[in-house]
């Protein structure tokens, strides 16, 4: 009589299903992986795009306030942990300077821009920001700049004003007429150097920066550490005139008959067109004027 045989264990065949499903889940960690990688590898982007720091007044601003604040800012002003460049800071003068004293009360401090108007008594005049790192080159030839815009300006004036419906409208041939003479006379100005320039924009350790202030001739030296992009910042400083609160000047002046002429051409303009209504720290919004 023959042993009984056992029975065979059964084996399971493994599941299609299975299979698939870890096969799947590998290739979707695999993926996974790879995004993150290619994520680490992408350059960071500009964080500080869409942001604008103001340095400066705005209208109604205490005057006497704004200069104890930023000298109070200015005297705790720290180094910074590694050498550089230094900080940017807003430096307001005590009076209108030519090119040439402008270098003079700056003496080697690195500028990036500088800011100018020309003054005339009741008359709201524009604000231009010229660019400049060689003093005083830069801005005798921005001022040039500028004095071709201007001619443009007040010819573009003077041919509205000679339009028909201009003609037909006195007020509106008065404000044309008034045109044409601050930009001629804002063009004149510039082309000769005049003494314009109120205010610049530099760039210096916090040291040079508090010896700067001590400078005669300097106002206010307003330190802005925060600053990162100057195309991105709005600077508004303080006129010389203004000595207790920012607010802008009477803009009451009449045409000049006498100087609405011009015989310079008007070559190409490179900066903003003038307003009229403005206020002169920069800080209401234009209103525009005719140009061509």
């Amino acid at each position: 009589m023959s042993a009984d045989v056992p029975p065979r264990p059964l084996r399971r065949r493994p599941s299609r299903s299975g299979l698939l499903t870890w096969i799947a889940l590998a290739c979707a960690l695999a993926v996974l992986a790879a995004g993150l990688w290619e994520r680490r590898r992408e350059p960071v982007g500009d964080r500080t795009v869409g942001e604008v720091t103001r340095v400066g007044v705005a209208d109604g601003d205490s005057i006497p306030d704004y200069r104890r604040q930023a000298a109070a800012e200015l005297a705790t002003l720290a180094a910074p942990a590694t050498p550089g460049p230094g900080d940017w800071a807003l430096v307001s003068f005590t009076a209108y300077l030519t090119p040439a004293r402008l270098a003079e009360t700056l003496g080697g401090t690195p500028v990036a821009a500088v800011v100018a108007r020309l003054p005339l008594p009741d008359r709201q005049t524009e604000i231009v920001r010229i660019a400049a790192i060689r003093l005083p080159d830069d801005v005798v030839a921005g001022m040039a700049e500028v004095a071709t815009r201007k001619d443009r300006e007040a010819a573009d004036y003077r041919a509205r004003a000679a339009a028909p419906s201009a003609a037909a409208d006195a007020e509106l041939r008065r404000l044309y007429d008034t045109g044409a003479s601050v930009s001629a006379r804002e063009a004149a100005a510039y082309r000769s150097g005049c003494a314009c320039v109120y205010a610049a924009v530099v760039r210096d350790t916090p040291e040079a920066l508090r010896a700067l202030a001590d400078r005669p001739g300097v106002r206010v030296v307003d330190a802005a550490p925060e600053v990162r992009r100057l195309d991105r910042t709005v600077f508004t400083p303080p006129l010389p005139e203004q000595t207790d609160s920012v607010r802008p000047p009477a803009d009451t002046g009449m045409a000049d008959p006498g100087l609405a002429d011009s015989s310079e051409a008007a070559p190409t303009v490179s900066a903003p067109s003038p307003t009229f209504g403005r206020s002169p720290t920069g800080a209401g919004p234009p209103n525009p004027a005719p140009t061509t």
